[in-house]
Order: structure tokens, then C-alpha cells, then sequence
């Protein structure tokens, strides 16, 4: 696939600095379950997380197509950017839809690695995926909105600075539109955190820094609101289809990195003196992963292409993130395959990034519900529920 220098060299910048952060780092935090802080702050310093800030405000003005190239590279060399994609994600809608004084107070200090906007709080407890259903609320009382609710799946929200934050404004039962009643909210999460923000981590199968959110009479300042009351979740919708096709980009990056580890174990086993990758059962599914995940490289490319010249690039985020994780999980799966027993020792870091792996064939969409976008919106059929 034909690539620019410009994007060459943002893999090798990218890559040299992961080289930094060996397989024994990422091991010891997942043992103990702990933020890779040290990892996040030298990808501030590098500048990659204000890839798509725009110079004006300190970042670099890179494309979004640019961007799943720094997120890919991170995953194919064996760490784990979930620990920071947020940033990238959330930092779209804030550019397109934040006010000039939203992004003159805190795009700049985000650059410079003073500020993290890791937090993304929309699921709920009881709503899951029906994000019109969500239940928190925030309340106009004059110069402030108070805000009640729960949210869950709040990854980095112990990491965070900021949080963006989706939360209904007008009752479901009152609005012309079932899209309309839901506003975003941009909180200072350091005047809130212990004063009606109170944050309980959730331990997973993976290290995901993931917790369950409270707000109780939560205060937070009117200027918060991005753009305009009871338009939220439109203006949510650009960041997920952005949100989509990064992670996309990660699940090319596993998919290559459990590729090349299954390929180098297979030259080097020797079993019946010879090496197992001269069996075809060996070699045959590494080659159909190999297949599988250049194919879905070629649509989170033309994803993020999409997204960069405007316009809506659902179809192409949801179909993007559907193959990726479902090449990611199936190079998983025959890399554990491949390993054998090996592929269930820590050492390796196979069980660890196939325990990654695992997460985006389910999250932050399952690949039901892409489907029914594609079966109405794509193709015109009912609507399914």
C-alpha cells in the first residue's frame, strides 16, 4: 500500500519511542493493573497526542487518516494505546463544535501536556449502546447546570483533567426529536472530583483503567456546554465515527503484531526436526490472517480518507472498525493457536494482547449493531429495532 513520507516517518518516530517500552513494562502493568503513565507522558512530550490540535493552539494540525497511523504503529509494536486514544477521539468534537474561548482555555494547555482529556462519560448503566435513553441529567439553574446521574465503561477517568459529557437537558418525553433533550458538556474534572463527581475503578480482564462515574448535585459552570443546549448528540455522533476508525487503526496494529510474532515462532519452533511453519496447518491460517487484516488496513485508510474531506463517514467508520477488530481477534486467536502452550505464558505477552484484543469486537459498538446500521442505512432495510 502506497503511503506518503510524511506518514513513513511518523511510524518511525513512532516506533522508536515505543522501542522504549518493552514487553517487561507493559507486563508489569497489567500485574498490578496500573496506568502507564510514564508511556502516555512521553507521547505527550512527542507531541503525538496533539497530532489533530491545530498548530494555532501548540498541536501538530495532522489528518485524522495521520492520526490511525500514530494509533496502529503504537499497537503493532507491542504496547497499548488505549491508555490515551481518548484523547485523540474526543478531541474532535471539541475542535469542531467548541466555542473559541473552549478552545483557546484549554486546546493549548492539552498540547503542551498540561491538561488530559481522556474521559468520555455517554454509556449508562441502564441504556448501554441506546445512548437516547440515557438517564443523567443537568439542570439550568442560572449561571450553572447541575447534574445528576451514573455513568459506566468511563475508561482513563482517574487519568483525566478534563471529561467530555453527554447528559439529557430537556425530558425524552418533551422533545420534537428522540436525537433532541441530550447536551455535551466539557468538565473540569479537578473542581468537581470528591465535590459531586465521585469515580469507582472496575476491574476488567485487561488493564483498561476503566470505572463507573457519579454525579450528585454535581455544579458545573454554563460556559461548559458545547454548542448549543439539546444538540449533544449530534455533535457526538462525528467524534464516535472518529472514535471508530481509530481503534480500527489499533486492531490493524494487533493484528500485525500477533502476525509477526506467530510467524517468527513458527520459523523457529522446531518440533520432528523441522520447524512448524513448514506445515501447511501452521502456515495456511497465519497467511488467511495475513489476508484478512491487509484487507481491512485498505478500509480504515479509506475511512479515515473519508472523514478528513468532510461530510459523513458512518458507513466507512462502522465497516472500518467491524473488519479491523474481527482481523485483530481472529491473528489473536491463531497466534495462541500457533504458540501452543507457550502462547498462555506471560513472557511472551501473547495471553496479554490477546486479552486486549478481545475487547473490540464488542466495544465501543458490538458488531451487531453495525450491522443493523449498515442493513438500514447503507442498504435500506427496515429498521431492525
Amino acid at each position: 500500500m502506497y503511503e506518503s513520507e510524511e506518514l513513513t516517518e511518523i511510524r518511525r518516530a513512532v516506533r522508536a519511542l515505543c522501542e522504549e517500552f518493552p514487553g517487561e513494562y507493559w507486563r508489569e502493568k497489567d500485574r498490578e493493573r496500573a496506568y502507564p503513565g510514564e508511556f502516555v507522558d512521553a507521547l505527550t512530550k512527542a507531541g503525538f497526542l496533539a497530532a489533530l490540535i491545530p498548530e494555532e493552539f501548540g498541536g501538530s494540525g495532522l489528518s485524522l487518516d495521520a492520526a490511525a497511523v500514530i494509533m496502529e504503529e503504537i499497537q503493532a509494536a507491542g504496547c497499548n494505546g488505549a491508555a490515551a486514544h481518548a484523547q485523540m477521539y474526543v478531541m474532535n468534537t471539541l475542535l469542531r463544535y467548541g466555542s473559541d474561548e473552549q478552545k483557546q482555555s484549554y486546546l493549548p494547555g492539552i498540547a503542551k501536556g498540561e491538561l488530559r482529556l481522556q474521559a468520555f462519560g455517554v454509556s449508562e448503566p441502564t441504556s448501554g449502546t441506546d445512548t437516547l435513553s440515557l438517564r443523567t441529567f443537568a439542570e439550568r439553574e442560572g449561571d450553572d447546570y447541575v447534574v445528576n446521574g451514573q455513568k459506566i465503561w468511563t475508561s482513563r477517568a482517574e487519568h483525566s483533567d478534563l471529561m467530555m459529557l453527554l447528559a439529557r437537558t430537556t425530558p425524552r418525553d418533551q422533545v420534537e426529536k428522540k436525537t433532541d433533550g441530550l447536551s455535551l458538556f466539557l468538565v473540569n474534572m479537578r473542581d468537581v472530583v470528591g465535590n459531586g463527581m465521585t469515580i469507582k475503578p472496575i476491574r476488567t480482564m485487561m488493564n483498561h483503567s476503566t470505572t463507573e462515574v457519579f454525579f450528585d448535585d454535581m455544579r458545573i459552570p454554563a460556559s461548559s456546554l458545547i454548542g448549543e443546549e439539546g444538540k449533544g448528540f449530534r455533535y457526538i455522533l462525528s467524534g464516535m465515527n472518529a472514535e471508530r476508525i481509530l481503534i480500527a487503526a489499533e486492531c490493524i496494529g494487533d493484528a500485525k503484531w500477533f502476525i509477526e510474532k506467530a510467524t517468527d515462532y513458527a520459523k523457529d519452533r522446531n518440533v520432528f526436526s523441522n520447524p512448524i511453519g513448514k506445515n501447511q496447518g501452521v502456515q495456511f491460517p497465519i497467511a488467511r490472517c495475513y489476508a484478512q487484516m491487509r484487507a481491512a488496513e485498505l478500509m480504515v485508510h479509506d475511512a479515515a480518507r473519508a472523514f478528513d474531506e468532510g461530510g459523513n463517514a458512518g458507513a466507512e467508520a462502522n465497516m472500518a472498525k467491524m473488519l479491523a477488530s474481527e482481523a485483530s481477534w481472529a491473528a489473536a486467536d491463531m497466534c495462541v493457536q500457533t504458540h501452543g502452550g507457550f502462547g498462555f505464558a506471560e513472557e511472551y505477552d501473547v495471553e496479554r494482547k490477546f486479552r486486549e484484543a478481545r475487547l473490540y469486537t464488542v466495544a465501543p459498538i458490538s458488531t451487531n449493531l453495525i450491522l443493523s446500521y449498515l442493513a438500514e442505512h447503507v442498504l435500506g432495510l427496515p429498521r431492525s429495532y
